[in-house]
């Protein structure tokens, strides 16, 4: 997984058996603290979620969906652009880049076999409506189709690994 300019917000659930006492001295800050460590564990291993037990104590810790990242930058300072610190330098201020996103979970396949040729390769000049890869979803091939013409700048996800809904997969420069 990519690096991003921005955390994403995560939930958090703690639950207890009906009736359990709450464990440690601290209470509601011990869970609330566990939390924001497993957090930063999730960041920092780039995982999903985070469960764990303990006793009658439950913790789950998951990322929410990528569209629905929150910005944390300073305020009143633009939003860092979606994969612009994996661009080179002169491409990440080059203009706007269209982001192709992945409009269901599944798994990211470049080409329709495994001996066949992608359908497209960073800078690659691609039409709008053309296919840019395929998601498999429930054992169904969905064509996933360019948004606009231009070139491809960056692919941001590797054949065969599976994609989230919101990720973004592709960088187009529409010039």
């Amino acid at each position: 997984m990519m690096a991003r300019p921005h955390r994403r917000r995560s939930s958090t659930r703690a639950t207890r058996a009906p009736g359990a006492q709450r464990a440690g001295t601290g209470g509601e800050t011990d869970v609330v603290d566990l939390a924001r460590r497993l957090g930063a564990v999730i960041a920092e291993l780039a995982l999903c979620e985070v469960e764990i037990e303990h006793g009658d104590l439950r913790i789950r810790v998951q990322r929410a969906p990528l569209g629905f990242a929150a910005d944390v930058s300073a305020p009143g300072s633009p939003p860092a652009p979606v994969g612009a610190s994996s661009l080179p330098a002169g491409e990440a201020g080059a203009g706007a880049l269209v982001t192709v996103e992945a409009p269901m979970v599944g798994t990211f396949y470049r080409a329709s076999s495994p001996t066949a040729d992608p359908y497209v390769r960073e800078g690659d000049l691609v039409k709008h409506g053309q296919i840019l890869c395929i998601i498999e979803a429930m054992k169904l091939m969905n064509e996933i189709e360019s948004k606009v013409s231009g070139r491809i700048v960056k692919i941001l996800v590797e054949n065969g690994q599976p994609v989230e809904y919101g990720q973004p997969l592709f960088l187009i420069d529409p010039r």
